[in-house]
């Protein structure tokens, strides 16, 4: 019989936070979907109501290949060079 010890250690490196933004006006949001089945749903009702509100500026959206995969770090890299702000959701 094998027996699998569930408990390790997970090594970590600790990361800065980005900057906190000052406001939402005319801030660039990058959208990202990560195709999870209501995620979308709730991503496009969440930019609604921010365009609504005028709150936001320009809006990009971008889509992961799975929801069951990291995001691709050129992807992850693309949407921070193009965007002030990110949102992404899980919904299922």
């Amino acid at each position: 019989m094998t027996i699998y010890d569930p408990t390790g250690v997970v090594e970590t490196e600790p990361k800065p936070l980005a900057p906190r933004l000052r406001g939402l006006s005319g801030v660039r949001v990058g959208v990202l979907d990560n195709t999870k089945w209501n995620a979308g749903k709730l991503l496009r009702a969440t930019v609604a109501e921010l365009q609504r509100e005028d709150r936001i500026g320009e809006v990009r959206y971008y889509k992961k290949e799975s929801f069951s995969k990291v995001a691709d770090p050129a992807l992850l890299s693309r949407i921070a060079a193009e965007n002030d702000a990110a949102l992404t959701a899980i919904g299922d």
